[in-house]
C-alpha cells in the first residue's frame, strides 16, 4: 500500500482547520451580531406601538414588558443549561455564565478541539511511521487507503493530488459527528455555522483546482457548457447562468444535508434520554431507562455515511471541474 499521503502534509491540515475555524467563528460572530440587532430592532417596535395607546394601554403594556424581560431573563438563565433538545457539555457546564448570549461560539470551540486532536494524532502518526504499524497507524492507513481508491475511481490516476484535503475533509467531519455521542461532548457539525464554512472552504477548493487546471479561459468556458456547435453557442448565456447559480448551489446543499442529518440525531438522541429520565422520575433519584442505546448505535453508522457522503460529493465536483478530454483519457489510459 502506498504510504499515506495526509500524513506527509500537516502543513496542508493546520491551513485547513485554520480556515474553517476562521470562517466558523465568523459566521458564529455574524449571526451573533444579527440576533442582537433583531432583539433591538423588536423591542424598539415594541416601544413605538405601546407610545400610540392611550395611558392606561402604557400602563399595561410597561406591566407586559416588565412581566415578558423577567420570562426572558429567566429563560436566559436556565434554557441553554436546560434544554430539553440538547444533551449538556463540558463547556457549557464550566462556562455558561460567560457563555450566555454567546451560545454561537460553543461550535467553534468544540472544531477546535477536534481539529486539534486530530492533528496530535496524525503528525503523530506521520512521525513514528513504522514497517511494523501500531493499531492507529493501521486504521489511519486503512481509512485513507479506501478513500485513495475512492479518489482514483472517480477522479481518475491524477486524483492523488487531492487525496489530503479530502482525508483531512472526512476525518475532521466525522470525528465531529461521532463527538456528539460521547457523553457531555458536543457535535459542532449540529450547527449551520460549521457546516458553511466546510461547504465555503470546499467552494473555494474546487474553485481553485477549476482555475488552476483550466486556465481563467477554460475556466469560463466550461461554465459555459464547452459549447461546440451553433446551436450550443446560441444557449451559451442561458447555460452559462445554469452553471453560475449550481457553483453556488453545490455548498448550499452540502451545507443543509450535513447540518439537517446531525442536528436530528442529535436532538432524537436527547428527547430519547429525557425520555428515559422521565420514566423513573417518580423514584427521584438521577436515574433513567436507557432506551436512547439503539439509537447511538445506529447514530454511529449514519455519523460516517454523512462524512462520507459530503467527501464522495466534494470528489465528485472537483471531478467535474476538471478538462473531461483530459480526465477521461488518462482513466481510459489506466
Amino acid at each position: 500500500m502506498t504510504p499515506i499521503t495526509t500524513t506527509r502534509r500537516p502543513v496542508l491540515l493546520g491551513l485547513t482547520f485554520l480556515l474553517t475555524l476562521l470562517l466558523c467563528t465568523g459566521l458564529a460572530w455574524a449571526q451573533q451580531g444579527h440576533d442582537e440587532h433583531q432583539t433591538q430592532n423588536d423591542h424598539a417596535t415594541t416601544v413605538q406601538q405601546d407610545v400610540g395607546h392611550g395611558v392606561a394601554a402604557e400602563v399595561g403594556a410597561e406591566d407586559h414588558a416588565v412581566t415578558a424581560e423577567h420570562g426572558e431573563e429567566h429563560g436566559g438563565e436556565h434554557g441553554a443549561e436546560h434544554d430539553p433538545y440538547h444533551l449538556p457539555n463540558f463547556v457549557s457546564l464550566f462556562f455558561g455564565e460567560q457563555l450566555k448570549g454567546r451560545e454561537a461560539y460553543l461550535d467553534p470551540i468544540f472544531s477546535a478541539i477536534i481539529a486539534v486532536v486530530m492533528m496530535v494524532l496524525l503528525v503523530n502518526v506521520a512521525s513514528r511511521r513504522t514497517d511494523s504499524p501500531t493499531r492507529l497507524q493501521a486504521a489511519v492507513e486503512m481509512i485513507m487507503g479506501g478513500l485513495d481508491t475512492m479518489v482514483h475511481g472517480i477522479i481518475g490516476p491524477t486524483g492523488r493530488r487531492y487525496t489530503p484535503y479530502l482525508g483531512t475533509l472526512f476525518i475532521f467531519i466525522w470525528l465531529n459527528n461521532l463527538s456528539g455521542l460521547v457523553p457531555f461532548f458536543h457535535a459542532s457539525t449540529s450547527a449551520l455555522n460549521t457546516t458553511v464554512a466546510l461547504a465555503i472552504c470546499t467552494f473555494l477548493y474546487v474553485q481553485g483546482i477549476a482555475l488552476k487546471e483550466n486556465g481563467i479561459g477554460g475556466y469560463f468556458f466550461h461554465l459555459a457548457g464547452s459549447p461546440r456547435s451553433g446551436v450550443e453557442w446560441g444557449i451559451m448565456p442561458l447555460m452559462f447562468v445554469l452553471h453560475v447559480a449550481g457553483e453556488f448551489i453545490k455548498p448550499m446543499s452540502l451545507s443543509l444535508r450535513l447540518f439537517g442529518n446531525v442536528m436530528g440525531e442529535d436532538k432524537l438522541i436527547a428527547v430519547f434520554v429525557v425520555l428515559g429520565a422521565g420514566i423513573l422520575a417518580f423514584t427521584g433519584l438521577p436515574i433513567g431507562i436507557p432506551i436512547h442505546v439503539p439509537i447511538v448505535f445506529l447514530a454511529l453508522l449514519t455519523s460516517t455515511i454523512q462524512a462520507l457522503v459530503f467527501t464522495l460529493l466534494s470528489m465528485v465536483y472537483i471531478a467535474l471541474m476538471l478538462p473531461h478530454d483530459e480526465h477521461h483519457g488518462e482513466a481510459h489510459a489506466h
